[in-house]
């Protein structure tokens, strides 16, 4: 029988006046891994951070089991940021330490795309300070990820990884003995990783068996049972289960409840898109051209992303565009979005981007616009239009389209400059969507966006008649909301992937393989192939250097407290630091002779 690790009994969290969890009783056991889903503001994090014991309990209590070793990602980091990453993520550890430690490899290979930590402008040894936000969470995440825990509780861990990084990091935590409590709106993650979820809703937890497609049947059936008013949300609810059933592979190894029953449960639900009647109502709002490259080269300063591109974006074609980063994806939008804007005149550093004449395009960067904070909600939306027309006899006013995004009546009275940043980007997307336009750019539209605004943006973009292309690291929105997917690989081509993000990550996978090849054909050959015995030697070695720099280590620990201890005896501290000089260079040589034996053995 699993222990129980985490004990939350009969507990209330409230603030202001709004019960963000009411009377919640629930139970973290060994091998658990729990998936944390609800709306933005409802409480998930708050749930978190109580079962981590950062926060208390207003009424109940949380008990963790005797000796409980908790390692917690929160949406804020605690790194130094006077500490390099090296201090911060592998201690300091000597080079032939963590060289030799095949954990520390995967995490920083996984996490940061090599040992050297390409992308970062000294390495292991770059300062944090400066870095961004997203380079400041991965590293807290692989500190995370080389410790062991019992139970590691992650708060968004998928924010600011890509595709290859998510993919990773799923593998990672199904192959870990932890214990797991995930806060995501990563819906793919979920299935990969999670056996158990948690919906939090209105001050209760609702407990499902099975991953993320088992809690959607789950949930559907529950409105179902329980005659739910919310006919809408309910439907959607079925609409979501219906492509996860028909249009998508299996995404779970064990399926948990009857397919009978959840085909029952869909059986008058329409495919989410009726392609034919799209196509032909984009080609009479765009006609035949919406953009045409020809031999294009795309830049970024004296970078070149892209080159000889001959590419075009046709009437209502959807596009998942996916690549490593720093492959030009968000530059290649920005060229298309700069020769709409001046109706050619701004063009690529070579060749020619053709542009329909009928192009109205909505682009959604990373950024999120800044707006009169003093606005309301609804005022934001109605300076766009006071209705909107959504396709085939669709047709919404602002007010209707606000509540469609989880704006309420109340909440349409809210000034612009109270919204956090999830409740800023769904805003933003409003905005474009009530412009009516008939091309959308969607560069990382899923970030900050709880689950629930996701299914509700993909069930608009169902009937929505236009082009789109969509750059995403959350590969279950471009599989939903996209027909095709064309990679970015680094190497500044663009290709069609039929098979869409599991071929990009083969492809990914042999482009490394190949590399890792060259650079073995490149080092210089070696004398002569070591044998069994030499093996054994090179370990023997091996080992008895190793005792030796343990050795090395206590004797530097003795010497830095003699320092300490005689501070005011200048000539006693001047003979103690010399010998400390002379230890430092006995760990180098022995540590570079380490890395020698390390290969023969």
């Amino acid at each position: 029988m699993a222990v129980n690790l985490v004990n939350v009994e009969s507990v209330s969290k409230v603030y202001g006046t709004r019960a963000l969890l009411d009377g919640v009783s629930l139970g973290v056991s060994e091998g658990d891994r729990i998936g944390v889903v609800g709306r933005n503001g409802d409480g998930k994090t708050t749930l978190i951070r109580m079962l981590a014991k950062l926060e208390e309990p207003d009424t109940g209590r949380v008990t963790h089991s005797g000796g409980l070793n908790v390692g917690v990602l929160t949406q804020h980091d605690s790194l130094d940021p006077t500490a390099t990453v090296r201090h911060e993520v592998i201690r300091d550890m000597a080079d032939h330490e963590w060289a030799g430690n095949a954990k520390i490899r995967d995490v920083l290979t996984g996490l940061f795309g090599g040992l050297d930590l390409p992308g970062f402008p000294q390495g292991l040894d770059t300062v944090i300070a400066p870095l961004s936000g997203g380079e400041r969470r991965r590293i807290a995440l692989a500190k995370l990820l080389i410790e062991e825990q019992d139970l590691i509780i992650l708060d968004e861990p998928t924010n600011h990884l890509d595709v290859e990084g998510i993919a990773w990091l799923a593998k990672h935590l199904r192959e870990r003995r932890s214990a797991l409590v995930c806060v995501t709106h990563d819906r793919w993650f979920l299935d990969q990783v999670c056996t158990q979820m948690w919906d939090v809703q209105k001050g209760a937890v609702y407990e499902y068996e099975g991953g993320y497609t088992d809690y959607v049947f789950a949930r559907a059936e529950r409105e179902r049972i329980a005659a739910t008013e919310e006919v809408k949300r309910q439907n959607l609810v079925r609409k979501e289960l219906a492509w996860l059933r028909r249009g998508a592979p299996a995404r779970t190894s064990k399926p948990r409840f009857r397919v009978e029953a959840a085909n029952e449960l869909i059986a008058d639900v329409p495919p989410p898109r009726d392609k034919s009647e799209l196509m032909k109502f984009a080609n009479s709002r765009l006609g035949r051209t919406v953009f045409e490259l020809e031999d294009v080269t795309v830049q970024a300063g004296p970078k070149v992303l892209l080159k000889h591109l001959t590419w075009q974006l046709g009437p209502g074609d959807r596009v998942g565009l996916v690549g490593v980063n720093g492959a030009g994806k968000t530059s290649l939008l920005r060229a298309l979005a700069e020769a709409a804007r001046t109706e050619g005149e701004k063009q690529p550093a070579a060749g020619r981007i053709v542009t329909g004449k009928t192009v109205k395009l909505a682009y959604l960067s990373q950024e999120v616009g800044e707006l009169d904070p003093n606005w309301r909600v609804l005022q934001a939306v109605q300076a766009v239009r006071d209705r909107v027309d959504l396709g085939k006899g669709r047709e919404m006013t602002a007010g209707q389209l606000c509540e469609t995004f989880g704006f309420n009546k109340e909440k349409q009275w809210t000034p612009v400059g109270d919204l956090s940043g999830g409740e800023r980007r769904r805003l933003q997307i409003l905005r474009l969507l009530m412009d009516e336009p008939n091309v959308l750019f969607l560069d990382e539209p899923t970030n900050d966006l709880d689950i629930e605004t996701l299914t509700q943006l993909e069930d608009l973009l169902d009937g929505w008649p236009g082009s789109m292309i969509v750059i995403s690291h959350d590969r279950f929105f471009i599989e939903r909301t996209t027909d095709n997917v064309f990679a970015l690989l680094g190497d500044a081509t663009l290709r069609m992937l039929p098979r869409g993000i599991d071929e990009y990550l083969e492809r990914r996978k042999k482009i490394e393989e190949v590399a890792a090849a060259a650079v073995l054909a490149a080092a210089p050959a070696p004398v002569k192939a070591a044998s069994a015995a030499d093996a054994r030697a090179a370990k023997k070695e091996l080992q008895k250097i190793e005792r030796q720099l343990d050795k090395i280590s206590e004797k530097e620990t003795k010497l830095h407290a003699q320092i300490a201890d005689n501070a005011t005896d200048f000539g006693k501290v001047a003979q103690l630091d010399s010998e400390l000089r002379g230890l430092a260079g006995e760990r180098e040589e022995l540590e570079m002779r380490w890395l020698e034996l390390a290969e023969d053995a």
